[in-house]
């Protein structure tokens, strides 16, 4: 470091090209020690007393100078200069660089410029540089970039700006970059500011040029005769000539990024044609396609495209270049050429794959929905054999069938075989030979026809009959059933009031009633699988009756399974059977606890679905319509695939012996069903299972009152007595008085019914059909009060003995006993008829209590 004294830099700033001369000198420092040295020895000569005064002199005199020179530090008089910079290359560097550079101190006053600075400024000497913002001060063109220039040298950071500067008595003008970025990174060189200006008027002139040749070139191109796109990998066009875009009525401003894309241009599945190119790293090709483009209107148009496509050294396709040539003229013109153009569209608009292939399946040629369906199987460009198209354990029926083409045998069986893929998916093959006189290539042509909604509508409705069989079977076993089970539990009253609970055989009696209640539990099931039981809607939020079902849920499940209760936010109300809801959550969460015995998580949740949404899964048989969706999801142990389709049946139980009836989910199923929802399951062994339940939306219509007889408030809604309820009443009195009308075609339940009415007090007639019941009542002559019948009976059933009564009797009073539900056969009723219901089976007491309710109720 030496010490140098600055001239006021500030005010006359010195020019690289003529560098200041090096200050200090290492002999000077060597000269001054020496003579420090001399002195100190001469002193030394002298005695302490003759040298004291010197000494202190010498002392005072070297104190001043020091103090001096600390002034003049502090001042900036005299500051440490790098002796590096002094080196002569890096002076010459910035000296004689083409660009113009500055440097300026806090202040805003140049330090250092080299020559091109003052030459691109205009300076007539290093006494003539100004800074960056006094030489183009007052330039409209330039003040408001040098003013960004400015406030980026004050805040210590970079900017650049480049600006054209007019030229004066109409010469041309030049352009100028201009940067500006501080000295250094340190506190103090930061506060200072290195300017460069740069003549880019060559650069900018060239770029012009350029930018002409390309827009004269893109003019050429979009009035061209023919039309000219190009299309990036992911589908969308990149670009669209004018000739192309006036051909289909676009507008050129919406090509380009969410403008149309290929598939918007091109008619039926000819998009797959353009991206059906074998890859082949490296190389570009160029395919000639005949196919209809799809203009704004909606119309379509023959057109010749010739497509280059080039791939990267990965196999990637880079964008595409395509020539469009249209052939709607030759339509017109030529009878050739419009016979090539309509085979052209039925080849590629069938909705059948074709395909020619040769002796090993590799296809040769193929149409645009070949071209798809490879796409939709995800075969890869490269895949050129058909076989890759099909399953592998079918694969061996089409090898065979394209071997017997080849042969040149005809009328092959059609075959069809599961195809490859994720998804299940089946396609049909009808293969023809081809001529091998016209073509050695070609073996065979393929035609494929997908047949995968056909098979799973067909699964589909075989599966709906078949439950609608097995629930027919199950509706007419659940009725013959409770006619049996009506009787045991009529005969099982009257031992019971034979026998004292002392008695012997008391407890057997009771055995037999509690077997019979748990009889007529199984045939309820029956009847919910087959929909025919008695269901008592009523409006209510799933969310609150899901709430109230929580504890029992718990206790149900047990400590070892979580409950999780996720309940939608203003859930839409549903109209639905209350108990019979309960069931259904019940059946399922006794299922789920069940599939996991080792602890889990049973989620259920509730959701409302818009109409959108519904038409928007894939489950299919369920309309679009707003529904709420229950899920029950556990984290069991799952459903294996192959016995999915099989839980809904009645019967079908995967449990041990005992442990199940194989009821369960086919109550949940009846249930759902005849609630007009639907229920669907999603499981993987392993994963858990959902079940999603849809039920409709109720939407509230206005009441209209209408005046009804106090008997029409059980019409169609008729109480089915609960246990509970008949032991209730079984300890009020149920005497009674009256003449009944008793009919019943099974002669075994007529009689225990009829005895138990006339323990009661009643005057009971009998009767085994319709027929007979209209004679008896047209011999008694006191009358009948009220009327209790069989519903399914041979030669006049029940709707049809009411009908015939009331046009006798209109005031005759009814009650329906029947092993179905009741809407099963109230559609067969004239409308405003009134009666009441009493499912079957039922005991002695819910029999009388139902008939002297009626009784009391109409007299």
């Amino acid at each position: 470091m030496t010490a140098e004294t600055d001239h006021d830099l500030s005010r006359e700033p010195v020019a690289a090209h003529e560098p200041s001369p090096r200050s200090g000198s290492i002999a000077l420092v060597l000269l001054v020690a020496t003579a420090l040295v001399a002195v100190a020895i001469g002193l030394m000569t002298l005695g302490r007393a003759q040298a004291q005064p010197y000494i202190l002199g010498i002392l005072a005199v070297l104190a001043m100078i020091g103090l001096f020179n600390l002034f003049a530090f502090a001042a900036g008089i005299i500051r440490f200069v790098d002796r590096n910079l002094d080196d002569p290359v890096m002076g010459r560097i910035a000296d004689h660089a083409f660009d113009g550079l500055a440097v300026t101190d806090p202040r805003g006053h140049v330090v250092y410029s080299n020559a091109a600075y003052l030459t691109l400024t205009g300076a007539s000497g290093p006494q003539d540089v100004r800074p960056v913002e006094r030489v183009f001060i007052g330039n409209p063109d330039v003040s408001e970039a040098v003013f960004r220039l400015l406030k980026a040298a004050r805040e210590g950071k970079r900017q650049q700006e480049e600006v054209r500067i007019s030229g004066q008595d109409g010469s041309h003008g030049r352009w100028l970059r201009m940067r500006v970025r501080p000295l250094g990174t340190g506190k103090r060189e930061a506060k200072y500011a290195v300017w460069s200006i740069a003549d880019i008027t060559r650069d900018r002139e060239r770029q012009e040029d350029v930018f002409q040749e390309l827009q004269h070139a893109i003019e050429y191109l979009d009035h061209a005769p023919c039309g000219f796109f190009s299309v990036n990998p992911a589908g969308e066009l990149a670009y669209v000539n004018a000739t192309l875009a006036n051909w289909l009525d676009y507008d050129l401003a919406e090509i380009g990024s969410g403008g149309p894309k290929l598939a918007d241009i091109v008619s039926g599945d000819g998009a797959s044609l353009l991206s059906s190119i074998v890859a082949v790293p490296g190389e570009v090709k160029t395919e000639v396609f005949d196919i209809d483009l799809r203009m704004r209107t909606g119309k379509t148009m023959p057109v010749r495209l010739y497509h280059k496509l080039a791939f990267g050294a990965d196999g990637a396709p880079g964008p595409s270049r395509t020539l469009v040539i249209s052939r709607a003229r030759d339509e017109r013109s030529d009878p050739d050429r419009a016979a090539e153009v309509r085979f052209m569209r039925f080849f590629d608009h069938t909705p059948m794959a074709i395909a020619t292939v040769d002796r090993g399946g590799n296809v040769v040629r193929a149409n645009a929905r070949y071209a798809k369906l490879a796409q939709g199987l995800g075969l890869d460009s490269a895949s050129k054999s058909i076989f890759r198209a099909i399953n592998a354990r079918d694969r061996h029926l089409v090898i065979a069938a394209i071997n017997q083409a080849a042969d040149g045998q005809a009328d092959i069986a059609p075959v069809e075989v599961a195809l490859e893929g994720t998804k299940e998916r089946w396609g049909q093959f009808f293969i023809t030979p081809v001529d091998a006189a016209e073509n050695d290539a070609e073996a065979a042509i393929v035609h494929m026809l997908e047949t995968t909604e056909r098979r799973a509508l067909e699964n589909q409705i075989n599966q709906s009959q078949k439950m609608e069989t097995v629930g027919q079977l199950a509706g007419g076993i659940a009725h013959d059933f409770n006619n049996v089970l009506s009787a045991i539990m009529m005969a099982n009253d009257f031992l019971l009031n034979a026998h004292k609970p002392t008695d012997p055989s008391f407890q057997d009696i009771m055995q037999i009633k509690q077997n019979a209640t748990r009889a007529a539990t199984l045939v309820r099931q029956l009847l919910a699988f087959s929909r025919r039981q008695t269901l008592r809607p009523q409006v209510l939020d799933l969310g609150d009756a899901l709430s109230d079902l929580t504890m029992l849920l718990r206790r149900l499940i047990g400590e070892k399974v979580k409950l999780d209760l996720i309940h939608g936010r203003d859930l839409w109300p549903v109209k639905v059977d209350v108990s019979q809801f309960e069931q259904v959550i019940v059946n399922l969460a006794v299922n789920a606890r069940d599939a996991m015995p080792d602890g889990g998580k049973l989620i259920i949740r509730t959701a409302d679905v818009t109409t959108e949404e519904a038409g928007k899964l894939a489950y299919k048989g369920m309309p679009a319509a707003d529904y709420v969706r229950i899920e029950v999801a556990d984290t069991g142990t799952g459903i294996p695939a192959d016995i999915r389709d099989k839980i809904f049946e009645p019967f079908f139980s995967t449990k041990e012996v005992g442990k199940g009836t194989g009821l369960g989910l086919s109550t949940v199923y009846g249930i759902v069903k005849q609630t007009g929802g639907f229920i669907y399951v999603d499981s993987e062994p392993g994963q858990g299972t959902s079940f999603h339940i849809f039920l409709p939306r109720h939407h509230a219509e206005p009441e209209v009152q209408v005046e009804q007889p106090a008997a029409s408030a059980t019409s169609g809604a008729a109480k089915e007595a609960s246990p509970a309820t008949a032991e209730a009443k079984a300890r009020t009195d149920l005497t009674g008085q009256g003449t009944i009308l008793l009919v019943e075609d099974e002669e075994g339940l007529r009689a225990l019914n009829a005895r138990g009415l006339r323990s009661r007090g009643y005057t009971v007639v009998e009767a085994e059909n319709g027929v007979e019941a209209m004679e008896m009542l047209e011999e008694q002559s006191g009358g009948i009060d009220l009327v209790v019948s069989d519903v399914v009976m041979p030669e006049m059933d029940g709707p049809t003995l009411l009908k015939a009564m009331r046009e006798k009797n209109p005031d005759i009073r009814f009650i329906f006993v029947s092993g179905y539900a009741e809407d099963a056969f109230e559609k067969s009723l004239p409308e405003g008829q009134q009666f009441d219901f009493l499912p079957k089976p039922f005991t002695l007491s819910q029999l009388v209590a139902a008939v002297k309710e009626t009784m009391t109720k109409h007299g």
